[in-house]
């Protein structure tokens, strides 16, 4: 892979997990959500394919075909089985509207690159110069965290934070050894496991997952 083809594919990858944590903001339906979260795993593991084809690195390649399996297929799918037995699968009153979460969204990127800067200067290279992305879908991932209200959303906004990390990671380190990422992964996996089987649980008893109405049945 030449130079300049590394950096596009490169460039390209890790822009799309941002913008695929801007789309989650964008779309109230945790259905289509899920599906954002899935094409972002893809994307991440392609971020960690093109540097392990630039590197020459096997043990690169065989984490991205790692975060490609759970971040791109097993946990979306995991979380697809919980929203596809919920009718009810809409953010209808999140607590920033669309337009207010997209207009936050860019005010996180600024701040991001403002952040970033020191970063970049102290080893300015390709993959350096696209640490505020990741800082991007960390802050992103966050403010998801905080202002969706079904208990789906929430869990997607925690992954958008793993997945930003994890972009942060690949690209100050050119990536990380097998055995820390399948640790990462195997972790992000009971997560979403234990969460599925509370979510469907909630759902048999209580009949919902919107945390405010859950909060109503407790006061």
């Amino acid at each position: 892979m030449n130079s300049s083809s590394y950096i596009a594919a490169l460039e390209i990858s890790g822009g799309a997990v941002l913008v695929f944590a801007l789309l989650t903001l964008w779309r109230r339906d945790v259905k289509a959500n899920v599906r954002m979260l899935r094409l972002q795993g893809v994307s991440l593991a392609c971020v960690a394919g093109v540097l392990a084809l630039h590197q020459h690195d096997l043990g690169l390649a065989v984490t991205a075909v790692l975060v490609l399996s759970v971040k791109g297929f097993v946990a979306p799918e995991l979380l697809h089985r919980v929203v596809r037995r919920d009718p009810r699968s809409r953010e209808t009153a999140p607590l920033v509207n669309v337009p207010a979460s997209l207009v936050t969204a860019a005010a996180l990127i600024v701040i991001s690159y403002a952040v970033s800067t020191k970063i970049i200067a102290l080893a300015p290279s390709p993959p350096t110069r696209l640490v505020p992305i990741g800082v991007a879908t960390i802050l992103v991932g966050y403010f998801m965290l905080v202002t969706r209200r079904r208990a789906v959303s929430q869990i997607i906004g925690l992954l958008l934070v793993d997945n930003g990390i994890a972009l942060v990671t690949f690209l100050l380190t050119a990536g990380v050894p097998l055995i820390v990422e399948l640790g990462a992964s195997l972790d992000v996996l009971l997560v979403v496991v234990v969460l599925q089987v509370l979510l469907a649980n909630m759902r048999e008893r209580l009949g919902t997952t919107d945390l405010d109405q859950l909060r109503e049945l407790r006061d």
